[in-house]
């Protein structure tokens, strides 16, 4: 048996009915007005974004300055202007789904389908489309800074990579106003998703949204482990590495050996449905199983890509406020290496329910139960890097005290699922639902927004508001709260997860504790908006040009706010460990070298933008079965491609006089500063040259 092809011309399969607007005009119900409402949004918010940017006269500079920018700096803080758009999205709809379940025991106002979309877009935008861009735009922008080095080793890739995760992203979103996304969770397993049991769009467009941001997922890992094994200043070999940057080289190395099955996997997805390859059919030959080990293989290894570099956030903002060096930096180094390689070998306790041997399900539980070895060495760790510190509790350290408490209970209910005997009990519960947010947002979510609060002066030259950051943190911690630890009681007394609604009136208190949870969590992501604004609109008084607002330790601190496009005047040499703070200790951190020269850069390339628009194009065609767009797109592509490797203007030279001019005007506004200590550190007094901590 094989499937038809829709060889429809020139828009394949799509036709008026998929339309929000359409439907909702047709059947008025509660889900199809909020449907309709969602695609308004991103079609208005669209237009609006259009008209600010013709408004202002800011489409050249965002061409220029921006889109076609290969500079790290800036494709990272692309990366998390995606991250911090996709995530308005995903709380939303997290929201919405705890105020379906907190009216659930009488129905609720959603249908069970719009109810599967919610839980399949949030799960699937979540992981692919916030966590990993934040995670890949921190890397970006700080890694190589931290090293020492001019750019990435692949600039052009890297902004590749960009495009190709937006693309993705954009999917997703378009998914909103064009036909409906799949109702299979952000797993997708089949058969459920195979075209027997879902024939619609949907199922397509998470395949092609994942496979297209996992491709540039894959790359990005390439360039990561490249830029740290080859770009590294002299003198600093791995064990002079900070720890956020040994645990970007970890993250990577996961990314370069996981994204691969789940690449494989959705290809294969794709063949079931689009040719009726039946890879995952049992009654034709398939087996369902093997999507799930393949997916897997992939899925537990990404909790650790994306905790890891927030264990790396935590470890540098534990130091910088505690004003003294890690504590236990080799045992941390070398927990990091065991937990990139333990990642690898539990990923079949997400199916213990599945029908394997028991022999099978006990060594996988004994593993994952092993993994919580080296993450318990990070917390002691970082515990005793507290000890005997001078502390200041600044935002970034509100989110690492928020962090500790609550991931680790999260890593201990991890253990208690290690036991197979128990997992059977809760995995189809909402117990589960609790335990895996309660690993992720504490151990990612609050990382990447420490590290925005942290290096956030460091890209723009400007400080976060404190005030406003205290508050978001403090509604982010207790919204989490409150959101989820109902759901382990409630998964405890038989709440299933994914389900639109429940008959057992005793579990209302605790989804009516859980929407309170949300409703807070909702303030926090308002208030996440809130200081910014207020930030840019006082970035007078927040100023740090001089670039080291918090008395910081390693190579990103040593240059000015922002740094300049080429990083270093001179490239620095690495003697030890934190060798900024060791040469601030000499005071030797700001001397003009004695001689200049000339730096060559890549020059802006429209490549990734090509990259971006055409794989759009491309995953829209293949979703629609619109052909000849998916061939134009392929071909339009390529042709960028090849005809981008006959550039022979692609580099640029910075002139030394031009260096040694900006370089030495920022060391006079350095000499002429007066140091400011931690007591002035919130206050317009600092210009980001900071005290050294034996003079406080």
């Amino acid at each position: 048996m094989t499937a038809s092809l829709n060889w429809g011309w020139p828009v394949g399969v799509f036709n008026l009915e998929q339309l929000p607007f359409v439907r909702a005009y047709n059947n008025p119900t509660t889900s199809e007005l909020i449907g309709a409402s969602a695609a308004s949004l991103v079609v208005l918010g669209g237009l609006a974004v259009m008209v600010i940017l013709t408004w202002f006269g800011w489409w050249r500079p965002l061409w220029r300055d921006w889109l076609t920018s290969t500079d790290h700096k800036r494709i990272g803080i692309m990366y998390i202007v995606l991250s911090l758009v996709m995530l308005s999205r995903g709380v939303v709809e997290g929201a919405l789904m705890r105020t379906q379940q907190a009216t659930g025991v009488n129905g609720g106002f959603l249908t069970p389908d719009h109810f599967s979309q919610l839980f399949s877009t949030h799960g699937t935008i979540m992981i692919f489309f916030v966590a990993m861009p934040f995670v890949a735009g921190l890397i970006n922008y700080v890694m190589p800074l931290q090293i020492g080095a001019r750019d990435m080793s692949f600039p052009v890739m890297n902004q590749i990579s960009l495009g190709l995760t937006v693309v993705g992203a954009v999917l997703v979103m378009i998914s909103l106003v064009l036909g409906q996304f799949s109702t299979g969770g952000w797993t997708a397993y089949p058969p459920y998703t195979g075209k027997v049991f879902s024939p619609g769009v949907g199922p397509d467009y998470w395949i092609w949204s994942v496979a297209i941001a996992g491709i540039g997922s894959t790359l990005t890992g390439i360039n990561f482990a490249v830029t740290i094994y080859k770009e590294r200043a002299p003198g600093m070999h791995l064990f002079r590495m900070p720890l956020f940057t040994w645990t970007a080289l970890c993250a990577a190395i996961i990314l370069i050996f996981a994204i691969p099955p789940l690449t494989v996997s959705t290809l294969m997805l794709a063949l079931d449905r689009y040719l009726g390859f039946h890879f995952f059919t049992n009654d034709l030959g398939g087996n369902l199983m093997n999507y799930a080990n393949l997916f897997w293989l992939f899925g537990h290894p990404e909790v650790y890509l994306l905790v890891l570099p927030a264990f790396g956030v935590f470890s540098e903002v534990f130091a910088t406020y505690s004003g003294k060096r890690l504590y236990g930096y080799v045992s941390l180094v070398y927990a990091t290496i065991a937990i990139a390689v333990l990642s690898f070998t539990v990923w079949l306790h997400h199916f213990f329910t599945m029908g394997q041997g028991a022999n099978v399900n006990i060594a996988f539980g004994v593993a994952t139960m092993v993994i919580a070895i080296p993450t318990g060495v990070k917390v002691y760790d970082w515990m005793a890097t507290m000890f005997r510190g001078r502390i200041r509790f600044s935002v970034p350290m509100v989110y690492a005290t928020g962090f500790l408490i609550l991931f680790v209970i999260g890593g201990l209910t991890g253990v208690i699922l290690a036991n197979p005997t128990i997992d059977y009990q809760v995995h189809n519960s909402v117990f589960l639902v609790a335990h895996f947010h309660n690993v992720l947002i504490p151990g990612v979510l609050y990382g990447m927004l420490a590290g925005y609060h942290y290096w956030f002066p460091k890209a723009f030259g400007f400080r976060l508001s404190e005030g406003w950051g205290y508050v978001t943190a403090t509604l982010w911690i207790f919204g989490f709260a409150c959101t989820f630890f109902p759901l382990y009681f409630a998964g405890l007394l038989g709440m299933p997860r994914r389900s639109v609604s429940f008959s057992d009136p005793s579990l209302e208190p605790f989804m009516l504790v859980a929407v309170f949870g949300a409703l807070i969590i909702l303030l926090a992501l308002g208030a996440l908006v809130v200081q910014l604004f207020v930030s840019i609109r006082n970035r007078q008084a927040l100023a740090v040009p001089l670039g080291d607002p918090w008395n910081g330790r390693t190579l990103e601190w040593a240059t000015s706010s922002p740094p300049p496009e080429y990083n270093f005047a001179i490239i620095p040499t690495v003697t030890s460990r934190d060798m900024f703070a060791l040469d601030k200790a000499r005071g030797t951190a700001f001397e003009a070298p004695p001689n200049y020269k000339d730096i060559t850069l890549p020059k802006n390339t429209a490549i990734g933008m090509i990259v971006c628009i055409g794989g759009t194009g491309l995953g829209l065609a293949l979703v629609w079965q619109v052909w000849w767009l998916a061939l134009v797109c392929i071909m339009g592509m390529l042709i960028a491609l090849i005809g981008d490797t006959f550039r022979t203007d692609a580099h640029r030279v910075i002139p030394a006089a031009d260096i040694a001019h900006e370089h030495q005007q920022w060391l006079k506004k350095i000499a002429a500063a007066t140091p400011v200590g931690r007591l002035q550190e919130a206050t317009p007094h600092n210009q980001g040259f900071a005290a050294r901590e034996d003079t406080q």
